[in-house]
């Protein structure tokens, strides 16, 4: 409790109210220290962390996940000093996934803040650093998500939703950072959250770019469409060049040999009896989730299918030991592992996952593809060097 007494003056002078006050000393009493991260076994961590210097460029995030843009952040230089991550409609996954963060990114001096980015607006972005290199937001998507709204035709929007937009809006008017990048899905382009997000980079004279881009199309092995924000004012920022897109299978076939055997469901021989029936044997990733029929599959010189959180748990939270399996052409079968996964998502070899497949896969579904941040901080990064601003 000695540690918010400092806290709660400055929220006192900054003329917070007795309500948030008592809500900020009863979650300070909440918090326990976590105990050391149970990391996932069999991971490459040799590959050693980008070591930054003392005078690299700074960041926020907002709706920080488990750190898949805070790792592309890295990868190109830039240090992440304070995320805010918490879900308030899964608070003990979003707590386990704040925990990965921490053992992530700490090293870097990132403060990881388990609010939600409504509260800390609420709040005064108190402690926040006024103009900020970059300032990035992923708010929730599930509302906008294309299996949660195929029967609506669109999406359904939710006070959530709406708030969580003008908090991000409240984090740019007030931090000022020098580039906004904000990523979601498609149709979250078509929502009045994006369009509250919009009119405030347009009042504050940011130049705004953006596009729904396949990642795939970026060198991601993994088709996955996203809508990608880029705003900076004084010049300009933009979504950089395409690159040579590859195979799932070149991506993970080192990986392969240390995979756990599996068997395939029967909708999946038939998937690949099908396949089979017209192809010559190639490696084939095999879905074992889902209620269709029949399996989904992809030839290994594809990237793979969108990866999604739900293909680690089931509709209770609860782990899914297998959610996909690889068949070889000499007939071999692998269930395809968490890094094998991470390196689908383009997590770097570094990044340190949870033992628990729940909260990995959530962190890996959930995430911006740390590879694709890279390149588009990296693009950011050679031009705001020459910015004088």
């Amino acid at each position: 409790m000695t540690k918010t007494v400092p806290m709660i003056r400055t929220l006192q002078h900054l003329g917070a109210t007795r309500e948030d006050i008592t809500s900020f000393i009863k979650k300070a009493k909440s918090k326990k220290t976590s105990p050391k991260l149970d990391v996932c076994k069999n991971f490459d961590n040799t590959k050693l962390k980008p070591v930054l210097p003392a005078n690299a460029p700074i960041a926020v995030v907002l709706f920080a996940g488990g750190g898949g843009i805070e790792a592309g952040m890295v990868e190109a230089g830039i240090r992440p000093v304070i995320a805010v991550e918490f879900d308030p409609s899964k608070p003990e996954l979003s707590k386990a996934i704040a925990k990965t963060h921490h053992h992530n990114f700490s090293e870097y001096g990132c403060r990881i803040i388990q609010l939600t980015v409504q509260e800390v607006a609420r709040l005064g972005f108190i402690g926040f650093p006024h103009r900020p290199d970059y300032l990035h937001a992923s708010p929730v998507c599930a509302n906008f998500s294309q299996a949660h709204t195929a029967k609506a035709g669109k999406g359904i929007e939710t006070a959530d939703d709406l708030t969580a937009a003008i908090a991000i809006a409240e984090a740019i008017r007030q931090l000022q950072p020098r580039v906004f990048t904000l990523e979601n899905v498609p149709r979250y382009q078509n929502s009045k959250s994006f369009s509250i997000i919009l009119q405030v980079l347009e009042s504050e004279g940011y130049s705004v770019d953006y596009s729904v881009v396949n990642m795939a199309d970026f060198g991601l092995p993994q088709a996955r469409r996203r809508l990608v924000l880029v705003a900076s004012k004084g010049f300009h920022v933009a979504i950089p060049a395409h690159r040579k897109p590859i195979g799932w299978y070149e991506a993970i076939a080192h990986l392969i040999p240390m995979m756990t055997n599996s068997q395939l469901l029967p909708k999946q021989q038939q998937a690949l009896e099908k396949f089979l029936a017209g192809n010559a044997p190639t490696p084939l990733l095999i879905e074992r989730v889902g209620g269709r029929t029949q399996s989904k599959y992809k030839p290994g010189h594809l990237p793979c299918n969108t990866i999604l959180r739900s293909h680690f748990t089931d509709h209770k939270g609860c782990n899914r030991s297998k959610f996909a399996d690889i068949w070889l052409a000499d007939g071999t079968v692998k269930s395809l592992s968490i890094q094998g996964a991470a390196k689908l998502q383009g997590f770097p070899d570094w990044y340190e996952f949870s033992s628990e497949a729940a909260t990995a896969g959530s962190i890996i579904g959930y995430s911006v593809p740390p590879s694709f941040a890279t390149q588009l901080f990296m693009s950011a990064q050679s031009i705001l060097k020459g910015a004088k601003i």
